[in-house]
């Protein structure tokens, strides 16, 4: 490898998500082996909050922020030219921001909120973003799936809109399986181009996720809190992933604990993860949407913003 992937000097990430919960320590770990980040979020307020905890814990870092909103693809795109407009590669990509929302909402694309921001909008993110990924190659891609994904048997592929019946946990699983299924498909796609793509399940996370969810969630989430893991823990593997020398050259992998873990058979399906690329970027491309809705607001890395 042309770049030691352990080391940082002149090297570029964007993470996603990066404001608060296992993002903002991704950014702080990149931080500090000396990587430029580029910081994508959703609140403003509680990013500048986040930038000046970067600089405090690394004086001199390269940080810089970037407005993204995933659940709206007008958004994935701008936030895609802007990262473009700053630099010219990326060595590594980590798509971190997830959410899981209570009640089904739909965003002005028409499109199911949790579907949307958890995997439609890194999707595009993605895909804009190649380009500079393969001006830097070696490079690397990082999906933050989760275990979630066994909730679901499979993809609804009649209803990935999840009009009807909307169970926060399912449609919230079956946006976890699109994650590992998009990091197949993509591992598949790249081939040869010297891009790696891997996803992971970070643990469960003692972060503000799932505060937006329905009230039984919530609950859920009470219960177990103090038996979560911290957030350091929930972010080792995507930093691991994201910059050590052992996994050079691996791809198309799931992983927990920096372990290679087998997932679901659904999230195995190459059939399936060619499908849902297709759907992906008919959505993408404004060929298929579902009925559109009221506007709402929307939930990056587990916390609602209005």
């Amino acid at each position: 490898m042309a770049n030691e992937q352990s080391g940082g000097a002149g090297r570029v990430a964007v993470v996603t998500g990066a404001n608060s919960g296992i993002g903002k320590v991704t950014v702080s770990a990149l931080l500090a082996r000396g990587f430029r980040v580029l910081a994508t979020v959703r609140n403003r307020e509680r990013g500048e909050a986040a930038l000046a905890e970067w600089l405090r814990e690394t004086p001199g870092a390269n940080v810089e922020l970037v407005d993204c909103d995933l659940s709206s693809l007008a958004s994935a795109r701008a936030a895609a030219k802007a990262i473009a407009a700053r630099v010219d590669r990326i060595d590594v990509l980590v798509n971190n921001a997830g959410a899981i929302v209570g009640e089904r909402r739909v965003t002005p694309d028409g499109l199911e909120e949790t579907f949307a921001g958890n995997h439609l909008g890194p999707f595009v993110l993605t895909r804009e973003l190649l380009p500079l990924l393969e001006k830097a190659a070696p490079a690397r891609i990082v999906n933050v799936a989760s275990d979630a994904h066994r909730a679901v048997r499979d993809m609804r592929w009649d209803d990935l809109q999840s009009e009807r019946g909307y169970v926060s946990m399912k449609v919230y699983g079956q946006s976890k399986l699109a994650n590992i299924l998009f990091t197949r498909e993509l591992a598949r796609r790249l081939t040869g181009k010297n891009i790696t793509v891997n996803c992971l399940h970070p643990g469960v996370v003692r972060t503000r996720f799932g505060e937006s969810g329905s009230a039984l969630l919530r609950f859920g989430i009470a219960l177990i809190r103090p038996f979560l893991i911290d957030e350091a823990k929930g972010a080792d593997t995507s930093i691991w992933l994201a910059t050590d020398p052992s996994v050079e050259g691996a791809t198309g992998g799931y992983y927990a604990k920096r372990r290679l873990v087998v997932p679901s058979a659904a999230a195995r399906s190459d059939e399936g993860a060619k499908r849902l690329w297709e759907i992906s970027e008919a959505l993408a491309s404004g060929a298929a949407t579902s009925k559109a809705g009221p506007a709402t607001a929307v939930v990056s890395n587990g916390v609602a913003s209005p």
